[in-house]
Protein backbone atom coordinates (compact mmCIF):
# COMPACT_ATOMS: atom_id res chain seq x y z
CA UNK A 1 0.00 0.00 0.00
CA UNK A 2 2.61 2.50 0.87
CA UNK A 3 4.83 1.57 -2.20
CA UNK A 4 1.52 2.76 -4.14
CA UNK A 5 1.54 6.13 -2.62
CA UNK A 6 4.91 6.46 -3.34
CA UNK A 7 5.33 5.74 -7.11
CA UNK A 8 1.90 8.36 -7.34
CA UNK A 9 3.91 10.95 -5.28
CA UNK A 10 6.92 10.06 -7.81
CA UNK A 11 4.76 10.52 -10.76
CA UNK A 12 3.33 14.07 -9.22
CA UNK A 13 5.76 16.01 -8.61
CA UNK A 14 7.40 16.05 -11.97
CA UNK A 15 4.09 16.73 -13.61
CA UNK A 16 3.62 20.08 -11.12
CA UNK A 17 7.39 20.94 -11.63
CA UNK A 18 7.09 20.75 -15.26
CA UNK A 19 3.61 22.78 -14.77
CA UNK A 20 5.52 25.68 -13.08
CA UNK A 21 8.24 25.55 -15.32
CA UNK A 22 5.57 26.16 -18.19
CA UNK A 23 3.94 29.13 -16.25
CA UNK A 24 7.11 31.09 -15.60
CA UNK A 25 8.25 30.68 -19.15
CA UNK A 26 5.04 32.19 -20.37
CA UNK A 27 5.07 35.02 -18.02
CA UNK A 28 9.19 35.67 -19.04
CA UNK A 29 7.78 35.42 -22.68
CA UNK A 30 5.33 37.93 -22.00
CA UNK A 31 7.36 40.24 -20.20
CA UNK A 32 9.64 40.59 -22.68
CA UNK A 33 6.92 41.20 -25.51
CA UNK A 34 5.76 43.94 -23.65
CA UNK A 35 9.85 45.56 -23.06
CA UNK A 36 10.44 44.76 -26.35
CA UNK A 37 7.02 46.63 -27.62
CA UNK A 38 7.95 49.54 -25.29
CA UNK A 39 12.07 49.81 -27.43
CA UNK A 40 9.91 50.06 -30.81
CA UNK A 41 9.49 53.82 -30.31
CA UNK A 42 9.51 55.03 -33.40
CA UNK A 43 12.65 57.33 -35.05
CA UNK A 44 11.91 61.44 -35.65
CA UNK A 45 10.22 60.63 -39.39
CA UNK A 46 7.95 58.24 -38.04
CA UNK A 47 6.23 60.14 -35.16
CA UNK A 48 3.28 57.97 -34.28
CA UNK A 49 2.55 54.51 -34.16
CA UNK A 50 -1.26 53.90 -34.23
CA UNK A 51 -3.15 50.59 -33.31
CA UNK A 52 -6.83 49.77 -33.66
CA UNK A 53 -8.88 47.62 -31.41
CA UNK A 54 -12.25 46.27 -31.50
CA UNK A 55 -14.54 44.81 -29.07
CA UNK A 56 -14.32 41.72 -31.15
CA UNK A 57 -16.15 38.46 -29.85
CA UNK A 58 -12.45 36.60 -29.76
CA UNK A 59 -11.05 40.04 -27.96
CA UNK A 60 -13.61 39.94 -25.12
CA UNK A 61 -13.03 36.35 -25.32
CA UNK A 62 -9.06 37.02 -24.14
CA UNK A 63 -10.19 39.65 -21.48
CA UNK A 64 -13.08 37.48 -19.71
CA UNK A 65 -14.85 38.66 -16.85
CA UNK A 66 -12.67 41.22 -16.19
CA UNK A 67 -14.31 43.80 -19.02
CA UNK A 68 -17.48 45.54 -17.40
CA UNK A 69 -20.26 45.80 -19.83
CA UNK A 70 -18.10 46.40 -22.88
CA UNK A 71 -20.39 47.52 -26.14
CA UNK A 72 -19.78 44.87 -28.47
CA UNK A 73 -18.61 45.46 -32.24
CA UNK A 74 -17.10 48.99 -31.71
CA UNK A 75 -13.60 49.90 -32.82
CA UNK A 76 -11.10 52.94 -31.89
CA UNK A 77 -8.05 53.34 -33.90
CA UNK A 78 -5.43 55.15 -31.55
CA UNK A 79 -1.76 56.87 -32.38
CA UNK A 80 1.28 57.13 -29.52
CA UNK A 81 4.70 57.04 -29.52
CA UNK A 82 4.79 53.46 -28.79
CA UNK A 83 3.02 50.27 -29.42
CA UNK A 84 2.50 49.98 -25.86
CA UNK A 85 1.31 53.44 -25.60
CA UNK A 86 -1.38 53.25 -28.03
CA UNK A 87 -2.48 49.66 -27.29
CA UNK A 88 -2.89 50.79 -23.52
CA UNK A 89 -4.85 53.57 -24.69
CA UNK A 90 -6.93 52.09 -26.90
CA UNK A 91 -8.06 49.13 -24.70
CA UNK A 92 -8.55 52.05 -22.27
CA UNK A 93 -11.63 53.19 -24.81
CA UNK A 94 -13.38 50.78 -25.87
CA UNK A 95 -12.62 47.14 -24.32
CA UNK A 96 -11.64 48.54 -20.25
CA UNK A 97 -13.74 51.40 -20.44
CA UNK A 98 -16.43 50.86 -17.82
CA UNK A 99 -14.26 50.59 -14.44
CA UNK A 100 -14.79 47.90 -11.87
CA UNK A 101 -15.72 48.43 -8.12
CA UNK A 102 -12.45 45.70 -7.37
CA UNK A 103 -9.36 48.02 -8.64
CA UNK A 104 -7.34 45.04 -9.37
CA UNK A 105 -9.70 43.98 -12.15
CA UNK A 106 -9.20 47.17 -14.11
CA UNK A 107 -5.89 46.18 -14.74
CA UNK A 108 -5.91 42.61 -15.33
CA UNK A 109 -8.30 43.62 -17.93
CA UNK A 110 -5.75 46.60 -19.45
CA UNK A 111 -2.77 43.85 -19.18
CA UNK A 112 -5.20 41.31 -20.95
CA UNK A 113 -5.95 43.55 -23.94
CA UNK A 114 -2.57 45.02 -24.41
CA UNK A 115 -1.28 41.55 -24.73
CA UNK A 116 -4.05 40.75 -26.92
CA UNK A 117 -3.15 43.87 -28.86
CA UNK A 118 0.64 44.08 -29.15
CA UNK A 119 0.23 39.99 -30.63
CA UNK A 120 -1.99 41.06 -33.17
CA UNK A 121 0.86 44.14 -34.06
CA UNK A 122 3.72 42.09 -33.74
CA UNK A 123 1.75 39.40 -36.27
CA UNK A 124 0.55 41.69 -38.67
CA UNK A 125 4.17 43.59 -38.84
CA UNK A 126 5.57 40.22 -39.76
CA UNK A 127 3.38 39.26 -42.63
CA UNK A 128 3.71 42.73 -43.66
CA UNK A 129 7.64 42.56 -43.85
CA UNK A 130 7.81 39.65 -45.20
Amino acid sequence: MVDIWWSLLGAAIPAVITGQAIRVRRRRAEEQRIKSARGREKISDEIFVCERVCTSKRMLKKVGAFSKDPTPDTCVTVCGVSELDACADACARTVCVNQHQVPNWNDICLRRCQSECLKLSSSSTSTTSQ
